[in-house]
């Protein structure tokens, strides 16, 4: 069986760190109502850093902890849901920036979980003839919030996760990849507009299709919940977290849950806690993990992976 394996992973995190004593006192709010309503203690807002400044970071990052040549690179993939320049994308900025040539570059939009998307575009080709593909989540929220909304402005942040791919054989890989486009007035992000969320539609939106998109991925692989070593999903909120662990019929150590020291970041949520266990040294050979996303488009897939 011939699949996808992960090679190495970076990340970045802006300077500015906003904690929620900052967010209490503008909004005149309890101590602990951010965090009970959320499970977030902190977030981090970009200044004078861009898009690209983020994601160029992660990268960089990424560089720092691996002996792989970038230049063996033959796919950038960048998955996000805001950009300052419609051309030329954040991956060939990446190409330039890296000097990596002979590259396909492409950058997408798939709302919160493009991510997901990804990495299942990435394993085509992968199995095709790239040797690396990098995949890139980034996101500069803070741009889009209206800061002085209580229901965005405590949830959302900014950073990038990188993560580097190669072949693998005789590894399971399996995806459950799906969109809603009919539901999608949910959570919008209009033009010249601020991010809008419904969070009663959210909540039970992320917490009852998406826990039927693992369960369907499980019964398709013949696969007990109790085999997977870890679940990795998009930090959206704690209680939706918490929530979708128990449809699931997860534990919670399965669940790997990093929402309170760096806030909802849309695509980049995924691939950095992905690289915060593999720093932590929490993932081994054969572990199977699944990779779960969900948000914008409406937009919701998983994806199963052994390492």
């Amino acid at each position: 069986m011939n699949s996808i394996k992960i090679v190495t992973s970076g990340m970045y995190l802006p300077k500015r760190e906003v904690d929620n004593a900052e967010l209490n006192k503008k909004f005149n709010i309890d101590d602990n109502w951010i965090y009970h309503r959320t499970g977030i203690k902190k977030r981090y807002w970009a200044e004078d850093e861009t898009t690209l400044d983020l994601a160029i970071k992660a990268v960089e990052n990424l560089k720092e902890k691996s002996n792989i040549d970038l230049k063996k690179i033959g796919l950038i993939i960048v998955a996000s849901t805001n950009y300052e320049n419609a051309m030329p994308g954040i991956s060939f900025e990446l190409q330039k920036k890296f000097d990596i040539p002979n590259c396909m570059c492409m950058d997408i939009l798939a709302g919160c979980s493009g991510y997901i998307n990804a990495i299942d575009i990435a394993r085509k080709y992968i199995l095709d003839d790239v040797e690396y593909a990098l995949i890139v989540g980034v996101e500069k929220l803070s741009k889009y919030l209206n800061k002085d909304d209580i229901n965005t402005a405590i949830l959302l942040g900014d950073g990038a996760g990188a993560t580097l791919l190669s072949r693998a054989t005789n590894k399971k890989y399996a995806k459950n990849i799906e969109s809603l486009g009919q539901l999608g007035d949910i959570l919008t992000c209009k033009e010249n507009e601020k991010i809008y969320m419904d969070g009663k539609k959210i909540y039970k939106y992320a917490t009852v299709r998406v826990a039927e998109n693992v369960k369907q991925l499980l019964e398709k692989e013949k696969l007990d919940i109790s085999e997977i070593k870890y679940i990795v999903p998009h930090q959206s909120n704690l209680k939706i977290l918490t929530s979708m662990c128990n449809k699931i019929g997860a534990t919670e150590e399965q669940m790997y849950i990093n929402i309170s020291d760096v806030g909802n970041i849309f695509n980049a949520s995924i691939p950095i806690a992905l690289n915060e266990m593999l720093d932590k040294k929490m993932l081994h050979e054969n572990d199977k993990i699944m990779l779960v996303g969900y948000g914008g488009g409406l937009n919701l897939g998983s994806i199963l992976i052994e390492m």
